[in-house]
């Protein structure tokens, strides 16, 4: 591996993790309900484009600073975060860009119909690590009990169908922008 492709690989994975950062903040309202991020398009593409490795590099990178104390995530930063019941998704969105990025590599996803499973498998991942992270903290932290089916329906009816959508951009955007940077700038 030559020290360019090296470079390359260090500022795509940086880029991302700033992207992530900026999506935190990127928020679409939703009338008569809350709003939704676009932290997860950015988690998705990082994964699409930069491959298994260095999308969930990306995706670290962007929790270790916000853990850090850096206010990054959508409510600030710092270690304690990992206290909140919504942790856990962050951490399903280094497992999400793992995944959506090896299922790419896999299938040497080129066109939306290949990129959209690997998106809403991402999906699935984040939700599960996040639904159980909360689970536990609620109950076993916080000492709220709350049933698991009650965790599960806290994602509608805005952020589950929210991200939804946001697979469907993701994959469409991701040939663009395959096509427009350069295949061998990516995975």
């Amino acid at each position: 591996m030559t020290t360019t492709v090296k470079t390359r690989g260090i500022v795509l994975c940086g880029l991302f993790s700033a992207l992530i950062a900026i999506g935190a903040f990127l928020q679409v309202p939703v009338p008569f309900m809350d709003y939704f991020t676009l932290q997860f398009l950015f988690v998705t593409l990082a994964g699409m484009l930069l491959g298994s490795r260095r999308g969930s590099l990306a995706v670290a990178v962007y929790v270790a600073v916000g853990l850090a104390g850096i206010p990054v995530f959508a409510a600030g930063g710092g270690i304690q975060y990992v206290f909140r019941p919504s942790f856990g998704y962050l951490l399903g969105f280094i497992a999400a860009a793992w995944l959506t990025g090896r299922i790419c590599e896999r299938t040497g996803a080129r066109r939306f119909g290949q990129f959209l499973p690997a998106a809403f498998a991402g999906m699935a991942v984040t939700y599960a690590v996040g639904f159980l992270y909360k689970f536990l903290i609620l109950n076993y932290y916080l000492g709220q009990t709350t049933p698991f089916a009650g965790v599960f329906l806290s994602a509608f009816p805005l952020d589950l169908p929210g991200d939804a959508v946001l697979c469907v951009v993701a994959s469409g955007l991701a040939g663009r922008l395959r096509a427009a940077l350069g295949k061998e700038h990516l995975l």
